[in-house]
């Protein structure tokens, strides 16, 4: 991309799924600094509440309840945006909603509703999005997950609609880079993100409640990758090594993968704990929203040597080739010191 991002202070930028864990850390995080925000998502009452906040850092704040399923809510979206803010320079796509169950229990009913939600908000928003933005430049970030990469079992609706927003994001970065648009594309890949995301999900399984496969990072680091996102060009940021090591293990042992999860999937995703009731199951409506992280025990992890390798690639780049030279130089002492070694003169 040969176009430069306005830094995030300076931006108007649209965030989806903006009650709760990932959408609130980010929300938050952008406040901070100093941007204006437009903050979307289906319950109003949490919005106006975050507004508030935001307002109160500073920042200035739009909020708009809108169900991210329905284009003509996202039209509206963009149309008051337009008209009070003057357009808007970083879209995010960020909502999202999750079931429990096999692919044999979840009906097709909610199998559509989730990806009303899942991929077709993203491909809605992307569209007037990149409607927007042809014009005057700009940032599209899309929030997948390493499950974009690496099915998982009890999850199968949500992974392929993670499949599907990452194929529809590495096609349209592809295309406005073709044509020349001054749009720039990326994709968040979060691990497992201590959120509400549980507690919210509507399951079939057994359990009274489900939970995390560890290990389990705290959301406020994906809003530090998406916050880079906004003013940064940068094709695709994984968030935590745990969820990364499981995708590239199934692309380099498929069926291996396979046979780990599924000895170890329902143990590590069924939980006896169902968490706070007044958040559960908000596929088709909004529930309890107003908070980052999850109810549940468990802790959260909160670095991410993978992040800030991405965030860093030249001090990282340096360190790799400072290691790698002493290394060498420690291998070339000890076989100098060998015995019955040749020492030059």
């Amino acid at each position: 991309m040969s176009f430069r991002l306005k830094p995030v202070g300076e931006q108007t930028i649209v965030l989806t799924g903006a009650s709760s864990g990932i959408g609130l850390a980010t929300a938050r995080a952008l406040a901070e600094h100093g941007a204006t925000l437009v903050l979307v998502a289906r319950n109003q009452d949490a919005l106006d509440a975050l507004a508030a906040e935001c307002r109160a850092k500073g920042a200035r704040a739009l909020a708009i309840g809108a169900d991210v399923g329905r284009y003509e809510d996202l039209e509206r979206v963009a149309r008051r945006t337009i008209e009070t803010l003057g357009g808007f320079d970083t879209w995010i796509n960020n909502a999202g909603v999750t079931i429990y169950g096999t692919c044999e229990q979840v009906p097709l009913k909610d199998q559509h509703r989730l990806f009303d939600t899942n991929y077709w908000g993203v491909v809605y928003g992307s569209l007037i999005a990149a409607r927007h933005l042809r014009e005057r430049g700009g940032k599209l970030v899309n929030t997948g997950s390493v499950l974009s990469d690496r099915a998982l079992i009890l999850q199968g609706p949500y992974s392929a609609s993670k499949h599907a927003v990452k194929a529809y994001t590495d096609a349209l970065r592809m295309e406005l880079e073709e044509s020349g648009a001054p749009v720039s594309v990326t994709l968040i890949k979060p691990s497992a993100i201590d959120t509400p995301y549980m507690e919210h999900a509507r399951s079939y399984l057994a359990s009274l409640g489900t939970k995390n496969p560890p290990p389990s990072y705290d959301p406020r680091l994906v809003a530090k990758a998406i916050v880079y996102a906004c003013e940064t060009h940068k094709r695709d940021l994984v968030v935590g090594f745990g969820g990364w090591a499981a995708s590239a293990l199934g692309q380099v042992a498929p069926r291996l993968t396979d046979l780990i999860m599924e000895a170890g999937g329902r143990a590590l995703q069924e939980s006896p704990n169902p968490g706070r009731p007044q958040r559960r199951d908000n596929l088709y409506a909004a529930r309890e929203d107003g908070a980052e992280r999850s109810s549940l025990p468990g802790g959260r992890l909160t670095s991410s040597l993978l992040l800030e390798a991405q965030l860093h690639p030249a001090v990282t780049a340096l360190i790799l080739l400072g290691a790698g030279a002493g290394a060498g130089a420690w291998l070339a002492r000890n076989r100098r010191m060998r015995p019955g070694a040749k020492v030059s003169p």
